[in-house]
């Protein structure tokens, strides 16, 4: 196990703790395979969840939105937040509906939010959320403008503790009572991925896709 995060009440797994992980290379690859994040914080006393893109630079995560979004305002202004990534894999499909279940893989992370202002390190996030999401496409791409980078918002979050849970069961379990019960049970695996690249209009003649963006054609999450 790698460097784990300390356990705390605040990231301790308290349902189906056989599941739980606290390392940081789990954490790190479930991050990084994920697309977009569910960012939760109060407002005015009452709790608010938004999806937003992000990047992971080490333990600090970028998280993008317009500059003028309410939620990139409401996270500068909070003083803890958290956000949660969550892949599913497979229903796991029991003789029962007590039983039956899900694979997946999640991780919750903590923090506290601070709002990016220095235009050196906006272009750094904008840079590290790009790859994340298309990795190799920013090379390939004109460099931002100004007013770009200007309309553009970015918090940091730091990652104070953070925790996983996994499930991977290869078959569901039921009661041993339930195994006599003359109905189908099994693993209907889901995948998630990109499927096939569609031209834009108004390309200009003899462009063609470059390997970078072909080799996300098919990518699993």
């Amino acid at each position: 196990m790698s460097d784990p995060y300390e356990v705390t009440p605040r990231n301790k797994v308290r349902q189906l703790r056989d599941k739980a992980r606290y390392d940081r290379a789990t954490v790190h690859a479930i991050l990084d395979a994920g697309v977009v994040a569910s960012v939760a914080f109060i407002q005015d006393g009452a709790p608010v969840v938004v999806p937003m893109l992000y990047g992971r630079d080490g333990e600090r995560i970028y998280l993008h939105g317009a500059r003028k979004a309410r939620v990139i305002r409401l996270l500068e202004q909070t003083g803890k937040a958290s956000m949660n990534v969550t892949l599913l894999d497979a229903l796991v499909l029991a003789r029962s509906a007590f039983n039956s279940s899900m694979n997946y893989r999640s991780v919750t992370v903590f923090g506290t939010p601070a709002f990016v202002d220095d235009d050196a390190e906006k272009l750094h996030a904008m840079h590290v959320i790009a790859e994340h999401t298309m990795p190799g496409r920013w090379a390939e791409l004109r460099a931002p403008l100004e007013k770009e980078i200007k309309m553009t918002g970015i918090i940091s979050l730091v990652i104070d503790s953070a925790s996983a849970k996994v499930s991977d069961k290869p078959h569901p379990e039921d009661e041993p009572e339930d195994y006599a019960i003359p109905v189908w049970a099994g693993i209907l695996p889901l995948e998630s991925r990109y499927t096939t690249l569609r031209d834009a209009d108004r390309l200009v003649d003899g462009v063609a896709p470059s390997d970078a963006v072909k080799a996300l054609q098919g990518k699993r999450f």
